[in-house]
């Protein structure tokens, strides 16, 4: 759910009698769009203001970000009028997204003035305004602006203070008869919850289709469909939601899809009836819920922008030998068609003394042929028979010396496509932002990207050049591998390699020779481990199906049927020299033919335990 006015309205009432008469000990701005202030008052607590355009917000946090060196410049003009202030009052005007913070505080003179902080949550136009009361003017905005920007007013040292355009919608209307005049003065052909949106005050799209719901309706009804009954109905579900004064108790909720049960997809201030079908959680306060909610986002934005330029080198580097690799393949397929100018070339010389001088063509008997059909070979007319056997001899040389260098360039451009494939697997499965840290090493590592950090000579492969003999070493933290941990049905451990580092790490040195190993055919994706006892050969017949599928759903085969899956002995893998992490050959193998099931994947993706 947005945090519209209503919800701003619940959230300044439930953390006014907190803040209020609190002092402010230190100011910083860990990022360009957020404001900390570490508040004292009987403990400690920490005040996150946020103006980014994807999640503005206020609320208590216990987040300790990283500050830059140097302070930006509006955090120290925070710092000279505020820092030691004490805040005396938080206020909201008529459910709009503007919060204000009074603070009082010494000025330079050493006077006691009040000095009143403006939070404005309004989207990419959100702002964070210090103003002096006193004479309405603006000592500066985290966001500053003139009239370039903006015709209605400036944010700039110096200039007045203007509050945002009103959108001219209505404040919360306690009285039945005066709330369904309002309604009636609308368009009857509007569904209501565009009515209810545009009319009043602090209502988002998801506050309004719940009034609605909560009213027994419809969210396509139209204005002119309800009756008496159900205005009253409505009138009751908006003062029941809408009115944060006349509510004395809430019950902050917190929203979860069955499928990801760890990062919440809304928050409410009560339960709402439109996600009934998520898993509801209650949240101790709404601050709590709401600082989970944001925080959760905000671990997802930076995993998916993490991600998202992962992918980008990824996917440039992919391109860049697929491109080559098309090469190498167009000049073997044109080298293969050139092998027959041998033939030619013997052909012409068997038949020396039969080819008149000057001819543009000659027909042979083709003896390479069982049937002896004659053969026309293009002849240059300006040279001897001797010199067109020569000149096909040379072209025949030619095609066999491109056969010869194309081979080891187009194995090792398939090489880097194929290990490519698999680095894009690895981060489309990623989950964590560990797990892209281990990605980027890696990549970093293979000399995608440059690595600062890295040791000298870690790597000897240069970017965008295929060196086959070069031996190149991923690093890999000892404390980064933790492979995933399934238990089967049967009660038996089956581990799945996360990345590249990880597979090699889980088949080179955490399987043992007698344990059994999983892949998927060819196609890109995990190892899978299953330790197996002394003495014995396989695992029963469901654990061998379990992590079979498994290995389906950890490779770029998910969701495919029939697929096949190599199984093998940890001792019958060995990994080439010079070979891509993850990369590693066998003779000896079962395949086993697949279509999981989604109840048993459901079933063993629940199952994951801590690694070891």
């Amino acid at each position: 759910m947005a945090l519209d006015g209503v919800t701003l309205a619940y959230l300044v009432n439930e953390l006014g009698p907190q803040l209020i008469g609190a002092r402010i000990d230190k100011i910083f701005q860990p990022e360009k769009d957020e404001i900390h202030f570490f508040l004292r008052q009987q403990g400690s607590s920490r005040l996150l203001l946020s103006t980014s355009a994807t999640s503005p917000r206020f609320h208590l946090t216990q987040e300790n970000k990283k500050n830059p060196p140097s302070p930006p410049m509006f955090c120290m003009i925070l710092r000279k009028h505020l820092e030691g202030g004490k805040l005396v009052r938080l206020h909201q005007s008529e459910l709009e997204r503007v919060v204000t913070f009074d603070i009082l505080n010494y000025n330079d003179r050493g006077d006691l003035v009040t000095l009143r902080l403006h939070l404005e949550i309004m989207g990419k136009h959100s702002n964070l305004i210090l103003v002096d009361p006193a004479t309405n003017t603006i000592l500066d905005g985290l966001k500053r602006y003139s009239h370039a920007l903006s015709r209605y007013r400036e944010v700039l040292p110096g200039r007045p203070y203007f509050a945002p355009p009103s959108q001219g919608k209505r404040p919360p209307i306690e009285d039945e008869e005066l709330w369904r005049k309002a309604l009636y003065e609308e368009d009857l052909n509007h569904p209501l919850t565009d009515v209810l949106l545009t009319l009043f005050a602090g209502i988002s799209p998801e506050l309004a289709r719940e009034i609605v719901i909560q009213a027994g309706l419809t969210t396509d009804t139209r204005l002119d469909k309800c009756g008496d009954i159900d205005f009253s109905r409505l009138f009751q579900a908006y003062r029941r939601l809408c009115n944060p004064e006349g509510v004395p108790v809430i019950q902050p909720c917190l929203y979860y899809d069955f499928a990801n049960q760890s990062r919440p997809v809304a928050f409410t201030f009560t339960p709402f009836q439109q996600y009934q079908e998520l898993e509801m959680e209650k949240a101790p306060s709404l601050n709590d819920a709401i600082r989970c909610f944001y925080q959760s986002r905000t671990i997802t934005n930076t995993l998916e922008s993490k991600r998202g330029s992962l992918r980008k080198v990824v996917q440039e580097q992919h391109a860049h030998f697929s491109k080559k690799l098309k090469i190498y393949r167009e000049a073997e397929t044109g080298a293969q068609s050139s092998l027959v100018y041998q033939q030619w070339g013997e052909l012409l010389t068997a038949n020396l003394y039969l080819i008149p001088q000057g001819s543009l063509e000659a027909s042979v008997e083709n003896y390479y042929d069982p049937a002896h059909s004659n053969l026309v070979i293009p002849l240059n007319p300006h040279i001897s028979t001797i010199d067109n056997a020569q000149h096909y001899y040379k072209l025949y040389n030619k095609a066999k010396a491109t056969l010869l260098k194309t081979k080891p360039l187009k194995e090792a451009a398939l090489e880097e496509v194929k290990y490519l494939d698999s680095l894009l697997v690895s981060l489309d499965q990623a989950s964590t932002l560990a797990e892209l840290n281990e990605i980027n090493l890696e990549v970093v590592g293979q000399g995608y990207v440059a690595g600062k950090h890295l040791k000298k000579d870690t790597f000897k492969a240069k970017k965008g050049r295929l060196n086959t003999k070069s031996k190149v070493k991923v690093i890999v933290p000892k404390e980064s591998i933790r492979p995933r941990v399934y238990r089967s049905s049967q009660g038996r451990i089956i581990y799945v390699g996360k990345n590249n580092a990880q597979n090699d790490w889980l088949t080179m040195r955490k399987g043992r020779p007698n344990d059994l190993w999983l892949h998927v055919k060819i196609i890109p994706g995990s190892h899978v481990l299953i330790p197996l006892e002394d003495g014995e050969e396989f695992p029963d017949d469901t654990t061998l199906e379990e992590a079979a599928a498994l290995a389906i759903y950890y490779s770029q085969a998910r969701g495919s049927s029939q697929v096949p899956v190599d199984y093998t002995h940890v001792k019958q893998i060995r990994k080439p020299n010079a070979a891509k992490p993850g990369m590693v050959i066998y003779d000896q193998n079962w395949t086993l033919y697949l279509t999981p099931k989604p109840e048993i994947l459901e079933r063993l993706l629940a199952s994951e335990e801590m690694s070891e």
